[in-house]
């Protein structure tokens, strides 16, 4: 399932020790063969980071590190519920989505191959779930972050951190429409996917 009926939803690895975590990924695999999922790299990005000075390696290889980062949480979310199944590329997406699952997205192997994104700090699983988004031509794109907020812009988001500096440039080449949503907009996943009485107006940014 594609177009108009999919949503790509960014779980950030912030959420890994959270007690909602569990809720998410509940809410997330009600809606079995409609949504994609990005994960952050939580954890497993911020030991990436904390490595590179002490050992030295080049960003190349960090960019490389961070990926499997993604590929780590996306694994430990996998195993949290049998309706949620791994993907590295779009046909494993598209048949997850098809046999009514929720693909996690490994992104490894799509990235490395993607001359567009560059090798930096700079793109976070942010700018990546975007660049995806575009890819799968989804309807919409929604970030899971640790604030909730109303409509804000997202130059804003940059600035304070809450978003990577490649994301905009990257989220106007997908052409998808994102939205911010907190921690416990869980609650609320069916308006915000469009499927609910009164979807949630929580957008970032409209491409």
């Amino acid at each position: 399932m594609r177009g108009r009926d999919l949503t790509v939803v960014k779980l950030g690895g912030s959420h890994a020790f959270a007690p909602h975590l569990a809720d998410w990924v509940e809410a997330i695999a009600r809606f079995q063969g409609r949504i994609v999922v990005v994960p952050g790299g939580g954890p497993f990005a911020d030991a990436v980071r904390a490595a590179q000075p002490k050992i030295g390696f080049d960003d190349d290889a960090a960019h490389r590190m961070a990926l499997l980062a993604m590929e780590q949480y996306g694994c430990a979310l996998a195993s949290l519920n049998p309706r949620l199944a791994l993907a590295e590329s779009r046909a494993a997406i598209d048949r997850a989505l098809a046999a009514g699952r929720v693909p996690i997205w490994l992104p490894t192997r799509m990235v490395l191959a993607a001359t567009e994104i560059p090798w930096s700090w700079d793109v976070t699983s942010d700018s990546l779930a975007a660049w995806l988004a575009g890819t799968l031509h989804a309807a919409r794109l929604l970030l899971v972050k640790h604030v909730a907020a109303g409509a804000v812009g997202v130059q804003d988001l940059v600035a304070r951190g809450l978003l990577d500096p490649a994301f905009p440039r990257l989220l106007v080449a997908s052409g998808v429409p994102a939205f911010l949503l907190g921690p416990a907009d869980h609650v609320t996943l069916a308006d915000n996917l469009g499927y609910g009485p009164a979807a949630a107006d929580r957008r970032v940014f409209v491409a």
